[in-house]
């Protein structure tokens, strides 16, 4: 038995998401978690919120909210949306816990004392209104690029041009809305990954099998321009984890916090020392250090193309300069972006489904099927309500969905609820399964690589198999000529019913547990001899008539989606 440890990345705390969020990360690692269970592997899946930074206190802020009560109050929110989406986490936790403070700390501590952390003194916006240094995104002026009012000290979301807070025309804080602003000195710390450069390089050059997505933008920040730099790891913020050496104070850091990408991939590790304090599991470090048993794991991790640097490069700098038996990543599934409607997802501007919202019209597996399997791998997606609709209503409604109700609804007609007995077997059947064999290889060697479009096509192409045999043999003509042989052919295509639950659980669970639970095969098996599972439903077995695992989606809802999720949300 293999075993797995798998994490997606963290999201922001600051607000519900939007589809392309899940896409990019917490959907396709479920989806991986489920196909490795389903496949009787040990498997630890964990994700969190990502509780600090700016982003954090702005979102409070304006939820007029402490920061803290915010995030606790966003994490619950965050959490029951996962349930929805049927995210089967073993544990969700939050990057302000206790035990994630400790271990940012104790890293810390621990590449201090190898020379990997060095101290720098910049110069840093300060507002005297408001007695602190201010992030960059709590500054904001006008663009000197576009002239657009409202660009902030990092960026200008205009026209996009990258900015520092002395660029900006006019600045003011966007705390108390001052202009009595200063450029002062002040003191941060430094993770020395340009001291790291060479074995990151070497360790990225070994991943031969990594997504190119993943390993070319790990090579463009190693080797563009002047190559890896040092990087900030410390800010001048209210909230975060506060900057100490170990447990020792560091002189010089006093009222300074952690940043955020510092502390935040900290979080998988910490993730499962609160899965251990929440009783929902023991020795958390069998999944984390090699020297207490973690060298058998296999850790992938997946995420969206924006987290790639600070995975591949950040993360690891931390865990190989420390020298300590940690689990380093065996492989990283990148992912681009997923765009709407012939143009971007925007939080800011409400454009798009947020996942509240889409759980709010659908279930969850009308989304999870259109997402995995318009998983933008190769390059980025576009989501359009007439690609969605049209995905449901073939896919799901006309292809799985209808094959479930005719075979069950003519056998209760012409026989009853329990699998009928009689006929003889032909080469035809034979063919089916030789077919199904096939196809599931296929399936399984997708998914075992994580190409998710490809697995989704894969078992698309099984339900039609399906399809195609019931057409073929046409079990409702048979039974006017000859209703034994019309028993046999509907036995068969019952008996893929059960097989159907089983694989399409990782893409989308409710129905397969309608499937399974309809014929009373809840305990079925991932398939390993073909023959033998389209033949478990023996005759008598009984079953019920599941309702329409799928609707169709209408013209008129099609049109009034579109129309409602195309500017601010409600």
């Amino acid at each position: 038995m293999a075993r797995h440890l798998i994490t997606s990345a963290i999201p922001y705390i600051n607000g519900i998401k939007h589809l392309g969020n899940l896409v990019g990360s917490q959907l396709p690692a479920d989806l991986f978690a489920r196909y490795q269970r389903a496949r009787g592997n040990e498997v630890m899946f964990i994700c969190a919120t990502d509780e600090h930074g700016t982003p954090a206190e702005l979102a409070a802020a304006k939820a007029g909210q402490p920061v803290a009560e915010y995030c606790a109050e966003m994490h619950e929110v965050q959490a029951e949306i996962a349930k929805g989406f049927r995210l089967s986490f073993d544990h969700f936790g939050r990057s302000s816990s206790e035990q994630n403070q400790k271990l940012t700390q104790h890293f810390a501590g621990v590449l201090a004392e190898r020379g990997l952390i060095r101290e720098v003194s910049e110069t840093q916006m300060y507002s005297h209104a408001d007695g602190r240094f201010l992030p960059d995104r709590y500054i904001e002026g006008t663009c000197p690029n576009c002239g657009f009012d409202s660009a902030r000290g990092d960026q200008c979301d205009n026209c996009t041009k990258q900015l520092d807070p002395v660029d900006l025309i006019n600045p003011h804080s966007t705390i108390s809305g001052s202009t009595d602003l200063e450029m002062r000195e002040t003191k941060h710390l430094y993770l020395c990954q340009s001291k790291m450069k060479d074995t990151l390089d070497a360790w990225i050059d070994s991943k031969t099998d990594w997504p190119i997505l993943t390993t070319s933008i790990a090579k463009k920040w190693l080797h563009d321009g002047d190559g890896l730099q040092d990087r900030g790891i410390t800010r001048d913020l209210d909230w975060g984890v506060p900057v100490k050496k170990g447990d020792e104070d560091w002189p010089g850091m006093e009222g300074k916090v952690f940043y955020v990408w510092f502390d935040a991939p900290i979080e998988y590790i910490a993730c499962a020392q609160e899965w251990v304090d929440a009783g929902k599991g023991t020795d958390w470090e069998r999944w984390w250090r090699t020297d207490k048993g973690a060298d058998d794991v296999t850790y992938t991790q997946f995420m969206g193309k924006d987290n790639v640097p600070f995975h591949t490069l950040s993360f690891p700098a931390t865990i190989l300069g420390s020298e300590e038996p940690w689990k380093l990543v065996d492989y990283i599934k990148s992912f681009n972006y997923l765009n709407y409607e012939g143009g971007q997802f925007s939080t800011s501007r409400g454009r798009g489904v947020f996942m509240d919202q889409a759980l709010a019209i659908l279930p969850s597996d009308y989304w999870r099927w259109w997402l995995l399997s318009h998983a933008p791998e190769s390059s980025d997606a576009e989501f359009t309500w007439e690609n969605f609709q049209t995905a449901v209503n073939k896919d799901l409604a006309d292809v799985l969905g209808n094959f479930v109700s005719r075979v069950t609804k003519f056998c209760r007609s012409k026989f009853s609820e329990a699998v009928p007995a009689g006929g003889t077997e032909t080469a035809r059947e034979e063919q089916l399964r030789a077919d199904l064999a096939a196809k599931l290889a296929e399936y399984q060697t997708h998914m075992d690589t994580i190409e998710v479009r490809k697995a989704a096509a894969s078992l698309r192409a099984i339900w039609v198999l399906g399809n195609e045999y019931l057409q073929e043999v046409a079990p409702w003509a048979t039974f006017k000529e000859d209703p034994d042989q019309a028993a046999m052919q509907i036995r068969t295509a019952l008996n893929l019913i059960p097989l159907y639950g089983v694989l399409s659980a990782p893409f989308i669970p409710d129905a397969a547990a309608v499937m399974l639970e309809s014929m009373g095969a809840e305990g079925t098996d991932w398939p390993s001899d073909i023959a033998a599972a389209t033949t478990a439903l023996e005759a008598g077995h009984a079953f019920t008539v599941p309702e329409n695992l799928f609707r169709k989606i209408t013209d008129d809802e099609r049109a009034e989606w579109q129309e409602r999720f195309s500017g601010k949300r409600d």
